[in-house]
């Protein structure tokens, strides 16, 4: 430890072995042998299995049309909104399945499927997806009732008399 060290360079003396920069490791695409990419969304008690291609823009769910299954437009803005935020509306061809809870939780669901599956497709999509808050899964359950309550905190009426 006689080595004193007065400057940057001197430090770099020291341990010469040292590269510059890490190489950094560039995603892949996970694509299976029908040229698919898979994923899976889950939002409150619903889970979609979504599978994206490039094709024309059609997009099914549970053997129908999209917007025969999710009738509401609020519904089906949900649910474009991946696809919407990078401009490839027409460009994919999407196939989900998707069982559980209500609408809302399945459309949810969808959302969040979609948009990991376009990452596993195109992984160059992530930080657009990743600003727009597609990938993080929505935590929020459902508050269990509890006993001597109406429902999870609504107590009953209070009667004086």
């Amino acid at each position: 430890m006689a080595d004193t060290v007065s400057s940057f360079q001197d430090l770099s003396k020291l341990r010469p072995g040292i590269a510059a920069e890490p190489e950094v490791e560039v995603a892949q695409p996970k694509i299976d042998k029908f040229g698919r990419a898979y994923a899976t969304g889950r939002r409150k008690e619903s889970a979609a299995r979504v599978w994206v291609k490039p094709g024309s823009g059609r997009f099914t769910v549970n053997g129908k049309d999209m917007p025969a299954y999710f009738a509401r437009p609020t519904q089906q803005m949900v649910i474009n909104q991946p696809l919407v935020s990078i401009n490839r509306l027409q460009q994919y061809d999407i196939v989900c399945t998707v069982a559980g809870g209500g609408l809302s939780g399945q459309a949810g669901a969808v959302r969040h499927g979609v948009a990991r599956a376009l990452i596993a497709y195109e992984p160059s999509l992530r930080p657009a997806l990743k600003h727009g808050g597609f990938l993080t899964r929505d935590a929020r359950e459902v508050e269990r009732k509890k006993y001597g309550k109406a429902k999870a905190r609504r107590s009953f009426q209070f009667s004086k008399r």
